[in-house]
């Protein structure tokens, strides 16, 4: 039985699981955790990866890995292959104003049609023109830009800074997939090339970026690094593409998920480029493309909800299931860290509604999960206008296990409602494409469900929605 691993490097933790490549039977796992904040070193990355190896027993036994990450985490390295600042994080907003200067120069029309998107505080591009605004001795610096799964990858494959790595610092080696880099801001997703000429608006120059590795494609054969890992390393994944692959959607399937952002997504055949912004154009894991719509506020919403009634996850579904659709008219526009979607950074979490009669426990319990769905359904509702099918929604994340987000989420999105058992799945996708690269085939292992639920819609939580945020953001 040859053994897999697929590594989910996420903004909160480092998750590995072990898998068995041809029945994708899990035979072991380990995780360890990821510091706070919107900007972190990414050696830190690097030490928790070692940390969710040895919890997950080793990879001696190990015949590929792969590295799925969190998108868009601006990874800057000079000629030594040390890094220059902390990365910032795809939640990291500072550099809205960049996004809107970007779009300025360029103009929306080109860069939907380059990019496939248009850049928001999200993407690394605009992180890396915040660093040649206001760290102009750091940009001078960059010697390459890569992405988080892109750093451990090169470093599990035995490169890094001198004195740290097997191989020392060559950029050269540097490798992603089209998935991650096509959430960088310069990067088609078309023809699989990057757009240059954004870096050298930004830079002046074009730095080192990593080679982009076709799915199911190995991006290095690892000797020995340390004795952490001797094998084929696959060129990874973005996280949310990743997703899509490890819940196994087909055309016809939305993944909703809900982890630290919320995104809705669709693997399709055919490319999207949308002006408005609404829609990010990305690759999928498996050759395709990945319309996404991301909002930065998911599973933090019921996290604040629950320390506020001081309950847990579990007590909050429960107190909702006690209130009605609507929440007796009570409304949370759930903009705790601004928004992406809509691209209003600045923007904060509001509740509307209230009155003596309804401010009720079970009331704002409710209102948290609406909340939460009902940005997402919007989501939903751009992909649709797009020629997005959507069939079914596949809930994935943590936060689908509750029996109240599953109920809520038929209400908004009005269409069935599959719940896929709990699970790793971005890990699980990694280790899809690593056995992908081992077997040269894509995997076709079985998924097992929690629940599916039929569309039910509620039209007075959409509404009810719209119009306050509509009075808010008008």
């Amino acid at each position: 039985m040859a053994l897999v691993a697929g590594v989910d490097s996420s903004t909160q933790s480092c998750k590995v699981v072990i898998r068995d490549s041809a029945t994708g039977a899990l035979i072991r796992s380990g995780r360890s955790s990821h510091p706070n904040g919107t900007e972190v070193h990414p050696d830190l990355w690097w030490d928790a990866l070692q940390a969710a190896i040895a919890d997950a027993g080793g990879l001696g036994d190990v015949a590929a890995i792969s590295i799925g990450g969190q998108q868009h985490g601006m990874v800057l390295l000079g000629e030594d292959g040390r890094v220059i600042r902390d990365a910032l994080l795809w939640n990291d907003t500072r550099s809205a104003g960049e996004a809107t200067k970007l779009v300025q120069h360029f103009g929306a029309e080109f860069l939907a049609a380059q990019t496939g998107s248009i850049p928001v505080a999200s993407f690394t591009s605009t992180k890396v023109l915040w660093v040649a605004e206001n760290e102009p001795q750091n940009a001078a610096r960059i010697a390459a830009i890569c992405l988080p799964h892109d750093y451990l990858s090169w470093r599990l494959a035995g490169y890094g800074p001198v004195g740290e790595s097997q191989f020392g610092p060559d950029l050269n080696a540097l490798a992603t997939d089209a998935s991650d880099a096509s959430g960088t801001g310069y990067f088609n997703p078309r023809t699989n090339e990057y757009v240059t000429e954004i870096l050298e608006h930004i830079l002046g120059r074009v730095p080192k970026l990593p080679k982009v590795v076709e799915p199911g494609e190995v991006a290095y054969r690892a000797d020995s690094t340390r004795n952490l890992f001797a094998g084929l390393i696959a060129g990874g994944a973005g996280d949310n593409a990743a997703a899509g692959l490890g819940a196994g959607a087909v055309d016809g399937d939305v993944v909703v998920s809900l982890g630290t952002s919320g995104t809705v997504f669709s693997v399709s055949a055919t490319p999207t480029a949308d002006q408005s912004g609404t829609i990010a154009g990305f690759a999928s894991a498996s050759g395709s493309y990945l319309p996404l719509v991301c909002t930065l506020n998911a599973a933090r919403v019921l996290d604040a909800f629950a320390k506020l009634l001081e309950v847990t996850h579990d007590d909050l579904g429960k107190l909702a299931l006690h209130s009605q659709p609507g929440s007796e008219g009570i409304v949370l526009v759930p903009y705790f860290e601004g928004e992406r979607t809509p691209n209003l950074p600045e923007a904060k979490a509001s509740i509307s509604g209230m009155t003596l009669h309804n401010s009720t426990r079970s009331n704002f319990a409710r209102a948290a999960i609406e909340g939460m769905l009902c940005g997402l359904a919007d989501g939903l509702d751009a992909l649709t206008a797009a020629g997005v099918k959507a069939d079914r929604i596949l809930l994935v994340g943590g936060a689908a296990a509750n029996p109240a987000v599953q109920l809520v989420a038929t209400q908004v999105f009005g269409v069935p409602v599959v719940v896929p058992a709990p699970g790793e799945y971005v890990a699980d996708g990694a280790a899809r494409q690593s056995a992908w690269a081992l077997d040269g085939a894509k995997p076709e292992w079985k998924i097992e469900t929690l629940a599916t639920l039929p569309g039910d819609p509620q039209r007075v939580i959409r509404l009810q929605y719209h119009r306050v945020t509509s009075k808010l953001y008008s």
